[in-house]
């Protein structure tokens, strides 16, 4: 792995947050310069806050494909769900979400970049699928893993490793301030869990 080889993290206001001190881009780039030293590649934050895969869809061109990326990370899937319970907001119906996702995917492959799809992590820490979002987000957890399957491309299940993660060391049955500071946006320690994550995929 080189400088050359550009990585843009396509995504919404998580993603936005990473590059802040504590967030899961600035991690990997301190584990990837450690490593590789000046040859580390660049990391491109391309993260918008409240963003949907509709929005992704949008900007792909402007955001992720005129940047000639060598890989693309597609974070995405919360605002999808969590919308649905917003006033004045609207989620992103099943059906929508699924082909959306589909067309990220091969637009992506065409360019030749190498694609890295992450399910949606949580709306809520509470344990036991207690958290009124869970059914829900657990579909749309289920259409990504789905999508990176018929795409072809490789999945970061964020959503199981965070489940598993809360069901071992949650044991007050927190809403928040486990992985998460509002139980949607990451805290430090819900950004390591992602970096240490994503570094095992960019490390290859």
């Amino acid at each position: 792995m080189t400088a050359s080889g550009r990585i843009v993290f396509l995504g919404d206001s998580i993603t936005e947050m990473g590059d802040k001190p504590y967030g899961y881009l600035s991690l990997i780039r301190k584990s990837l310069r450690t490593k590789y030293g000046d040859e580390y590649p660049e990391l491109v934050n391309a993260g918008i806050s409240g963003n949907k895969v509709t929005d992704l869809l949008e900007r792909l061109d402007r955001d992720v494909i005129s940047r000639t990326p060598a890989t693309v990370v597609i974070y995405v899937g919360v605002n999808d769900v969590w919308h649905f319970s917003k006033p004045g907001l609207t989620g992103t119906p099943k059906g929508e979400y699924e082909s959306g996702l589909a067309e990220i995917i091969a637009r992506i492959k065409e360019t030749g970049a190498r694609a890295i799809l992450c399910t949606p992590t949580v709306i809520g820490e509470k344990t036991g699928l207690s958290n009124p979002l869970d059914a829900l987000l657990d579909e749309y957890a289920e259409l990504s893993r789905k999508a990176a399957a018929k795409g072809g491309i490789e999945l970061c299940d964020l959503h199981a490793i965070f489940r598993e993660y809360l069901r071992i060391h949650n044991n007050a049955d927190l809403s928040r301030g486990v992985l998460t500071l509002d139980g949607v946006h990451l805290s430090g320690e819900g950004n390591r869990l992602v970096a240490d994550e994503l570094v095992r995929f960019l490390d290859k």
